[in-house]
């Protein structure tokens, strides 16, 4: 009995030995050396969204062919509507289009009521301020469209004309900057600057190449100049605080720029030239 209470108190001490060496760290960062380090890869943060499941995104509908209403009178196509579907698609998600003032996407998009703003938008240094931006997938032309007996020839025209914009575009702040605000008439979508323009009220308007190839052929009486004003590029904006929202895009948005789909969607609704 003696020999068995021996035997057992041995056990029990080599037990409490070994617990107390697994419990037993080097303090953070220390021992570890550079290569282990490497070894370990960070783990990767999931995103979020507004909504479990869904992708929420804002736009301007009246950016034909970015975006715009079918002709069903509901449903909003277009480039943007149609690379976020496939977006959102290899990323496990529904897309639900939000249909705003171009002007209010960024503050929605700041203040977490979408995910993400995609309308035929430009990254500029100002914007940047306020949220990041994905890679870009499409190049912009600002143009400028006149009557067809316009005195204006050129954009060295435009000094002392009455300009008309879509509200809190780049066109909107290219032509302040460059010609003066009391020279610049904004105007909440593209279609009410160019209904200005047909009633007199401006002498042009400054927009995107492709929405304005649009706008005059759908009003007899205009053209667009044949000098370009403005070349850029246009991106889908995140929330700061959802950078792993706006990588995960990313990494399908690059992929399918790689294999020539996006392109494909471009090539669909602009016919090359």
């Amino acid at each position: 009995m003696k020999k068995l209470l021996v035997l057992l108190l041995a056990l029990l001490m080599v037990f409490s030995l070994a617990a107390c060496g697994a419990k037993t760290e080097a303090p953070a960062n220390e021992g570890n050396t550079e290569s282990e380090a490497e070894a370990e890869p960070a783990a990767e943060t999931a995103f979020t969204t507004v909504q479990e499941g869904k992708l929420i995104m804002g736009t301007n509908a009246a950016f034909p062919p970015y975006e715009f209403i079918d002709d069903d009178g509901e449903t909003i196509v277009g480039i943007d509507a149609e690379i976020a579907a496939l977006i959102a698609g290899e990323l496990g998600l529904e897309l639900q289009i939000e249909d705003m003032e171009f002007s209010s996407i960024i503050s929605a998009v700041q203040s977490g009521k979408i995910d993400m703003g995609m309308a035929g938008m430009t990254v500029t240094e100002e914007r940047l301020q306020n949220v990041n931006f994905s890679s870009s997938y499409a190049t912009g032309i600002q143009v400028v469209i006149v009557p067809e007996d316009s005195a204006i020839a050129s954009v060295d025209d435009l000094e002392g004309a009455m300009i008309g914009v879509q509200e809190s575009t780049t066109g909107h702040i290219y032509c302040e900057d460059d010609f003066g605000a009391e020279n610049v008439v904004a105007y909440s979508t593209g279609v009410l600057a160019v209904q200005a323009l047909l009633a007199g009220k401006v002498d042009c308007v400054v927009i995107d190449n492709e929405p304005a190839k649009a706008y005059v052929a759908a009003n007899e009486g205009l053209k667009i100049l044949d000098t370009e004003y403005v070349e850029e590029h246009y991106a889908a904006c995140f929330n700061k605080e959802n950078e792993a929202l706006m990588n995960a895009f990313n990494a399908v948005l690059d992929a399918k720029i790689a294999d020539g789909t996006v392109q494909a969607i471009i090539d669909k609704y602009i016919s090359a030239e």
